[in-house]
């Protein structure tokens, strides 16, 4: 198995996996698979969705073993969230 080593810090790995999303892929994915994750290279724009995040950033580095992934679920501000209120984005 590859180790596979980050090459960005945590702010720019979340500044472009970010801005991939509101520009490129947001609006492919938002309407059919909300709740689902999506795991995009922040290199090339590549993305993956699946229901979990082990399944979404397995089938990105599938296809493109040295990808530098971030995830995000769709419709909602964060991947994961404690407590009872709600992360899902306004409208």
């Amino acid at each position: 198995m590859a180790v596979r080593q980050r090459r960005y810090s945590k702010e720019e790995l979340s500044k472009r996996g970010q801005g991939l999303y509101e520009t490129r892929i947001k609006q492919q994915v938002e309407t059919d698979n909300y709740g689902k994750i999506v795991a995009i290279d922040i290199e090339t724009g590549a993305f993956a969705i699946a229901d979990n995040v082990l399944l979404a950033t397995n089938q990105l580095f599938e296809k493109y073993p040295t990808a530098q992934p971030w995830i995000i679920r769709i419709g909602h501000r964060a991947v994961y969230h404690f407590g009872a209120r709600s992360l899902a984005q306004k409208p």
